[in-house]
């Protein structure tokens, strides 16, 4: 019976290097043929990002797959991204599988414990397979990893297993295209050659004609054609997996200057994005040892080590700094991990984080915070306590706070009140991620920090014209027909 069962059709994307453009192209081609009709879905076997999504469900994916499920015009699940790896270090990161956190592991621990993944990530395939007519593959970093070969689940591992094609796509700004497509090639096994289809160049500026020798030469030397060469799409916005992106809009008239520390395990910075492309906001990402400037508003963000990016605030100059901000009027808001560093003291007893232990805090509220083993995942909805005006948002943290009193509440939400504003109204606090991301509710904030707010800037417009323009870029761009001959359509 188990023949009977129809099964989507999947393309893999792969990539030379990282950041070389698959998550776009995955975006892209969700929207591309999602335009069509198809009933299409993203899959990423594996992630490693400190930017995450919550879905509908309660589970936790990266966040290049949420962003993918609305290419496709859907809700996100945690089968778009069965295994996902939030690192807390340079050598370990929280397991989360099927959207819920399992284990930390060290490096080594987790290449042992991927032939366990491998059974969950082909578990997501074929729930997708059952539901869908396609399923578009992101890969992981480079297929060329040899150290990463045995056990792999994120690149070639995964095609083999469920036996697709793959198209590789390289990033041509960065130079030495032709040596990324033909050493990734020929370092695979040749059943791994023989399962690419085709390559994609990305990030092409200039006359392609004067790619034409190079593409001649590549053909000839592997039998694999180029399917596409995708133009440098200038000021293109698709929310990034991990690297902060600190290209800025083009600001007019009044502006407000915002200032964002960059923790070293600082996550869901695309919290920011909506301020990042405001055309009233200049946002400054601020470094370790970098001078820290005047602002308007400082705002605390997310972290996956609390207690330690909170030691980093205060060698760095931070504590000194909000107490001077403040002072001259600023603003402060604190996100997450934000908001339990703005509290009296952080604990953390079962060592979730680091070693068991409590900090203080930066004690501008009286609350407290511990880190417990449930982490709250929901996707939330509610009202600005002092206004009315509605906000959503998604909550994704391991800690409870207590002491927060109901009329000192910033949020009501449907069923329990969420952050704190202080009696002077200068500083807000908040466990809310996405904040920012509606019209409404970002106006309303950018107000409360003092801007004069004319330019109403509507951040999921701007998310829907950048992925349309990406699925114009590739239909435009890349030869579809040859790519539906390869899935079989």
């Amino acid at each position: 019976m188990q023949n009977n069962i129809k099964q989507a059709k999947t393309l893999m994307l792969q990539g030379t290097t990282s950041d070389a453009g698959k998550s776009v192209m995955v975006a892209g081609l969700c929207r591309l043929y999602a335009r069509r009709g198809v009933r299409v879905a993203p899959f990423k076997p594996q992630n490693m990002a400190l930017n995450s999504a919550v879905t509908r469900e309660g589970g936790e994916i990266g966040r290049a797959q949420a962003v993918q499920a609305q290419a496709c015009y859907l809700q996100p699940h945690t089968d778009m991204n069965p295994v996902l790896l939030k690192p807390s270090s340079d050598t370990g990161a929280q397991v989360i599988i099927h959207g819920k956190a399992r284990a930390d592991m060290d490096a080594r621990t987790y290449h042992q414990y991927k032939k366990i993944a491998m059974r969950a990530v082909l578990e997501s395939h074929q729930r997708l397979s059952e539901q869908y007519d396609l399923i578009i593959v992101e890969g992981a970093g480079s297929p060329a990893e040899i150290n990463l070969r045995e056990n792999d689940i994120a690149n070639m591992g995964f095609a083999e297993a469920v036996d697709c094609p793959v198209l590789v796509v390289a990033d041509i700004d960065k130079g030495g295209v032709f040596a990324h497509l033909y050493g990734t090639l020929k370092i695979l096994e040749l059943s791994e050659q023989q399962r690419i289809k085709g390559f994609i160049i990305n990030r092409f500026r200039g006359d392609v004609s004067l790619l034409e020798p190079g593409n001649q030469w590549l053909e000839q030397q592997t039998d694999t054609p180029v399917l596409g060469v995708i133009p440098y799409l200038h000021n293109l916005h698709i929310e990034a997996e991990d690297a902060i992106i600190t290209r800025q809009t083009a600001t007019t008239g009044e502006v407000l200057n915002v200032v964002v520390p960059v923790l070293p395990r600082i996550s869901n910075h695309t919290d920011f994005d909506p301020l990042r492309l405001h055309p009233q906001v200049k946002l400054i990402y601020i470094g370790e040892g970098a001078e820290i400037p005047a602002a308007d508003l400082i705002i605390l963000p997310g972290s996956k080590s609390v207690r330690a990016d909170l030691q980093w605030l205060k060698n760095n100059g931070w504590s000194e700094a909000l107490q001077r901000h403040l002072r001259y009027g600023g603003k402060i808001l604190g996100i997450c991990g934000g908001l339990q560093m703005l509290g009296q003291v952080i604990n953390d007893p079962l060592g979730i984080e680091d070693s068991p232990g409590s900090a203080q805090g930066l004690a501008y509220f009286s609350y407290q915070s511990t880190l417990t083993k449930e982490k709250c995942l929901q996707q939330v909805t509610g009202v600005f306590a002092q206004s009315g005006i509605k906000v959503s948002g998604y909550e994704i943290h391991m800690g409870q706070t207590t002491g927060i009193k109901t009329h000192q509440s910033l949020i009501q939400l449907d069923n329990k009140s969420d952050g704190i504003m202080s009696e002077d109204q200068q500083i807000m606090a908040t466990y809310l991620h996405g904040i920012f991301n509606h019209p409404q509710a970002c106006e309303y904030l950018l107000s409360w920090a003092g801007l004069s707010v004319k330019e109403n800037f509507d951040y999921r417009n701007f998310q829907e014209q950048a992925i349309e323009r990406v699925a114009d870029a590739l239909q435009d761009n890349m030869d579809m027909a040859a790519i539906e001959k390869i899935l079989g359509f």
